[in-house]
């Protein structure tokens, strides 16, 4: 009687199972999938948990297998965060992921053992790699340093072998020297983009810390990954992208010297868009008269995922600034009513993705728009006119001052100006180019990388006073190929080279070698992670355009003077060159709360470029001031300068407690000019040399150094010290840059009111050592409001820019930042 609906019970309970078996099927099979590797910072397949986060929540989370391989299924399109964690590493996040139904995304996260800070690097390899991997000097600046910063310049000093020169207040011309390389020798890319001048001068002045997505600076010549320019170092930058939801943030502050600024950021996502925009502006009166200085930012990054792993993203960074420049304050004892307005764009567009995992391709259009404009609206100083009879003359000079110099040499007097009412000038560099990099994992432990890059670029100068309207263009392509591998999760290693083809200097080779080995794996123990490196690279820079259209060899040869270009070896403008070689140890010590690194490089700078000043060619040539080929300030420039720079640099990172992390370093350099166009000068004219009649018995470079001298501006003692806290609401840092005495020069060879060189004062030692301390605090009153102050140089240091400029004094800004976003 109850066998017959038994019997359709259970064929219901069949049915409803079929049927619930076929929809979760179908629900996994039209499922977004994550999958991927946790792995060790030395390459290791790490056992850890990995969750899946959508607009901060957690959708799902699974451990992964022995080798840290995981799986992971989202219900439908969106955008996904990946975050692993595993006991006694620091836990790590992904970018958000934008995965569609029915497809699938790789994502490969690395783990560092905590507290240590380091992450991806980008730029020492080619390929994103872990720092610990990698045989060269690379520092990561996270964008939190530059949180209450204006801009990037003062974060840069902030790490070893290298100095940062700025002259003057906000907006002052500011050089970045690396290894004692020059500081046009450094490739600075942002979003990839080469954004110095043609022949790499950048002034870091005018780069706002908006829109910076953290910093990498690599120390050494890289021309084999990023052409011609990367002669000493690289420092690159990307644009921040959208996240997952829509933020609205907002900084404004003010200070002292009539100091304010507005910054604005806005992002998010919508399905496979994503998009990033801020804006800023910045505004100073600065310490000196003549000398307000504004600059405006304005960046954007908008990303659309074409395909589940294909991608199409674009970014532009505009800047113009515009400030006085006042001059060498302190030689003329006046400012000059002078004005530069700079334009500053960079374009990219890239299509980026991987087919079977494990071919990655990249294809990017490279955009620069760079134009420089300078109007002096008025002479300033006191007209006097000097010599007699068909030689005389009326010049402005400036007050009567005295120079003294950090060596202990003195100058009093009075130094000619170079000014006149409405001079203008204006400078003008474009480039535009492609860029495709392919590279391929032929095994887990071997990759390969090939790379094509071609860059048109043209210049102008024009000078309407005097008749200057000069242009140049050049083609530059690049070919590279390099291996990157590993033997046993323990020894890292990269070869490659480059070949560049210039128009402009033909073609050069950079071979690169490097080598990095574990003597002791990274652990938890006192003393496990001891890593010893090794890195052999040459490099090659382009001169920039200013060099080769005023060209020493280039005006002798206009002016017919065959005779002066013979007796002094001049040849016709070409590369730079530098070979270099490094080696160092790094040591964890009590499982990396305390590291230790250590490096010793030797570079080789050949063919570097010279100024030879108005004076000079007047004295060596017998050619009257401001005659060569109409150029007002009678300067020339060629190949001229060889030089070795070798050194030591030592770093310390510590963090004793939770919220406490100290980091320091030091730097000896030891710089030595081997070849200048003032020792060839001086052999050819039988010992004859520059000097000050004060000071008879020292020879003197007044545009340049002289054989055995140390090289400009290039401090052989330099180190830096950072003590930093951070909790729930507070955070704050300590943060100074030292640097010892440096060879530099006036500049005022024949400027004096006698005319003579009284002005010009001993190379050695001349420029002044310097402490720069800054502080900064952050409190975070609600969970979307917090206050912050910025103050910089605490001890209200005057030299801690070029003689003769002085630095901006004690100065703080205060302000507030708001955060929108729709949690």
């Amino acid at each position: 009687m109850f066998g017959l609906p038994s019997c359709r019970g259970r064929a219901l309970s069949r049915a409803f199972t079929t049927l619930l078996t076929l929809a979760l099927s179908s629900s996994l099979v039209y499922a977004a999938t994550l999958r991927g590797t946790v792995r060790d910072p030395l390459g290791h397949g790490l056992a850890s948990t990995v969750t899946l986060l959508r607009n901060g929540q957690e959708i799902a989370a699974t451990a992964t297998d022995a080798n840290g391989s995981f799986t992971l299924h989202a219900s439908g399109s969106g955008r996904y965060v990946l975050r692993a964690t595993a006991p006694g590493f620091a836990s790590q996040s992904s970018q958000a992921l934008f995965v569609q139904t029915d497809s699938s995304v790789a994502q490969d996260l690395y783990l560092h053992l905590a507290p240590r800070r380091d992450d991806i690097t980008v730029s020492a390899t080619g390929l994103p790699t872990p720092i610990e991997q990698t045989s060269v000097a690379v520092t990561l600046i996270p964008t939190e340093e530059l949180a209450t910063r204006f801009g990037i310049a003062d974060e840069l000093r902030l790490q070893p072998g290298v100095s940062v020169v700025q002259s003057g207040g906000y907006g002052g011309v500011t050089s970045l020297f690396v290894r004692g390389g020059d500081s046009t020798s450094n490739q600075v890319l942002i979003d990839g983009v080469p954004a110095g001048d043609v022949g790499g001068r950048f002034d870091f002045s005018n780069v706002a810390s908006t829109a910076v997505s953290g910093l990498e600076s690599q120390r050494g010549p890289n021309s084999v990954l990023y052409g011609t320019d990367a002669l000493a170092g690289t420092v690159r930058f990307d644009t921040p992208r959208g996240g997952a939801r829509p933020v609205l943030n907002y900084s404004g502050d003010a200070g002292n010297f009539h100091t304010w600024r507005n910054e604005a950021e806005l992002s998010g996502a919508y399905r496979h868009v994503d998009g990033y925009v801020a804006v800023s502006r910045f505004d100073s009166s600065n310490a000196l008269p003549n000398d307000r200085y504004h600059l405006i930012t304005v960046a954007a990054n908008v990303g659309v995922q074409i395909a589940p792993e294909f991608s199409l993203r674009g970014t532009v960074r505009d800047g113009v600034s515009a400030t006085g420049v006042p001059g060498a304050f302190n030689f003329y004892g006046v400012a000059a009513q002078a004005r530069q307005g700079d334009q500053d764009l960079y374009l990219s567009a890239a299509l980026d993705g991987t087919v079977h995992g494990n071919l990655h391709q990249s294809a990017r259009y490279l955009g620069a728009r760079k134009r420089e404009q300078f109007v002096e609206f008025g002479a300033v100083g006191t007209p006097i006119t000097v010599g007699s009879g068909p030689f005389a003359y009326t010049a402005n000079f400036g007050n009567n001052v005295t120079i003294h110099g950090a060596n202990g040499t003195v100058a009093t007097g009075r130094a000619q100006l170079l000014n006149g009412v409405n001079d203008r000038s204006d400078s003008v560099s474009n480039r535009d180019g492609v860029q495709y990099n392919a590279d391929y994992r032929f095994t887990p432990h071997l990759s390969g990388l090939a790379g094509f890059r071609f860059l048109d670029e043209r210049g102008s100068y024009r000078y309407p006073t005097y008749g200057i309207d000069q242009t140049a263009e050049r083609r530059d392509y690049q070919y590279t190929l390099q291996l990157q591998g590993d033997l046993f999760r323990r020894i890292f290693y990269s070869l490659g080279g480059a070949v560049q083809r210039n128009t402009l200097y033909g073609t050069e080779g950079t071979p690169r070698l490097g080598i990095a080995g574990y003597a002791v794996r990274p652990g938890a123990g006192w003393f496990q992670g001891t890593r010893l490196h090794f890195n052999f690279s040459k490099g090659v820079q382009e001169p920039n355009l200013n060099t080769q259209l005023t060209s020493l060899y280039g005006q002798l040869s206009a002016a017919g003077n065959a005779s002066a270009i013979a007796r002094y070896g001049i040849s016709p403008i070409g590369a730079l060159r530098a070979r270099t070689y490094e080696g160092g140890v790094e040591q964890s010590i009590a499982g990396q709360r305390l590291l230790f690194r250590a490096n010793y490089f030797h570079n080789e700078f050949g063919r570097q470029i010279e100024y030879v000043s108005g004076g000079d060619l007047q004295q060596y040539f017998g050619l009257p001031l401001g005659s060569l080929l109409g150029n007002p300030y009678a300067g020339a420039y060629l190949n001229s300068l060889h030089f070795r720079a070798q050194g030591a640099e030592s770093q310390l990172e510590f963090s004793p407690m939770r919220h406490v992390f100290l980091r320091g370093g030091y730097t000896y350099l030891d710089a030595r000019v081997q070849r200048s166009f003032s020792g060839d000068v001086t052999a050819a004219l039988g010992g004859y040399a520059n000097t000050n009649p004060n000071y008879p018995d020292t020879p003197i470079g007044s545009s340049s150094p002289l054989i055995g001298a140390r090289p400009f501006r290039r401090a052989p003692h330099t180190g830096f010290a950072v003590a930093e806290y951070s909790s729930g609401k507070w955070s704050a840092g300590l943060k100074a840059a030292f640097s010892s005495r440096s060879d530099d020069s006036t500049f005022l060879s024949y400027s004096s009111l006698a005319g003579d060189n009284s002005l010009l004062l001993p190379n050695r030692n001349l420029a002044f050592g310097y402490t720069k301390l800054d502080a900064n605090a952050t409190w975070q009153m609600l969970p979307k409001v917090a206050l912050f102050t910025q103050m910089n140089n605490l001890l209200g240091q005057q030299h801690t820019g070029p003689i003769g400029y002085p630095a901006l004094p004690f100065n703080v800004r205060l302000g507030i930042k708001l955060r929108l976003s729709r949690d």
